[in-house]
């Protein structure tokens, strides 16, 4: 490799647990000078730098499908296990300056046993948690395998942390649904409902792929994952329950919804009805008076109209009585 400055680095640390100590490699560091003698590489790159791809195709010891997973711009989970490498896409929430957002990003990694190398097009929160615990207790940190452990679990908690704040939000809807003054709260419910979808789909999909690779030949998985990836699947399994919960819970909170406006509306319309079922009678006696044609009743008699008001009053009396009579009141 050409010595020079490492294309689109986030940054690069040198952790060694034995050693207790991460290193982390300054800006400037040259590409040659990446591999230490002694513990492992985090190589973490922004893929908004179009020469990223260039450089990890030169850079020594990744395969063919650790490169691919590397440059990957595809929005679904994946995971492979080759040659005692791993390598795919984990799903997690983006991160501005200065929090976490709601927006779901795209993490792609590879490992071996003395490198794992990281890139994303966003930043992306559970990266940032990872640094800052490794900066903390590098200790903790004896190989690549530990650090994709903490990624993931890290994803876990922030789904974890996102369901309680969703739970909140519907808490909050459940109180105005279920109180005196009915509104209609499903523009605050669908982009909950939103959410939930796509974490749950995205869960399901990294726990199905986690399975497959747990199942994969040992000879072709790195030593430790599967010990790492069964405690992986029970985190991801305990989270994929809580969405589930959520889920359908908010597709229940839908449905009161619905039921609550179509009760209101047909109660509307059941009051719409009645009137017009009262009034239709005195129509017919006003439309019968107003023809203007000839030996209409009443019409020579000096108390006609307070006739017609009579029979108007008597048409509707009788109206009330057949709706009595049909139940209908």
């Amino acid at each position: 490799m050409e010595e020079t400055a490492i294309p689109g680095l986030v940054w690069a640390y040198h952790i060694d647990a034995e050693k207790r100590q991460a290193v982390h490699l300054p800006m400037n560091t040259q590409s040659e000078a990446l591999l230490p003698e002694s513990g492992f590489l985090w190589l973490h790159l922004s893929l908004a730098d179009a020469r990223v791809p260039a450089f990890l195709e030169q850079f020594p010891g990744l395969t063919e499908t650790a490169h691919a997973a590397l440059i990957n711009h595809e929005h679904n989970p994946a995971l492979t296990v080759e040659d005692q490498q791993l390598s795919g896409t984990l799903v997690d929430f983006q991160r501005n300056f200065d929090a976490a957002t709601r927006d779901l990003g795209w993490l792609h990694f590879a490992l071996s046993d003395r490198l794992i190398i990281t890139t994303r097009l966003q930043p992306i929160r559970s990266v940032d948690l990872l640094r800052a615990a490794i900066e903390k207790n590098p200790a903790k940190f004896y190989s690549p395998l530990s650090l994709y452990e903490v990624l993931v679990a890290e994803f876990q908690r922030g789904i974890i942390a996102m369901v309680i704040e969703l739970t909140d939000e519907i808490n909050s809807i459940e109180e105005v649904i279920y109180s005196e003054d009915l509104r209609d709260e499903r523009r605050r419910l669908a982009p909950i409902r939103r959410m939930i979808v796509r974490l749950h789909r995205h869960l399901r999909g990294l726990l199905s792929l986690m399975r497959h690779a747990a199942a994969a030949d040992e000879d072709e998985m790195p030593e430790d994952f599967e010990d790492i990836a069964g405690r992986l699947i029970n985190r991801l399994e305990a989270a994929d329950h809580d969405i589930q919960a959520l889920h359908e819970r908010a597709r229940l909170l839908h449905e009161e919804i619905d039921s609550r406006l179509t009760s209101e509306t047909n109660r509307h319309l059941y009051i719409l009805s009645i009137m017009t079922a009262f009034l239709l009678p005195p129509t017919l006696v006003t439309g019968f008076f107003g023809m203007n044609t000839s030996h209409l009743p009443f019409t020579s008699e000096p108390e006609g109209s307070f006739y017609a008001i009579c029979l108007i009053f008597i048409s509707m009396a009788l109206a009330w009585f057949i709706l009595k009579r049909a139940r209908i009141l």
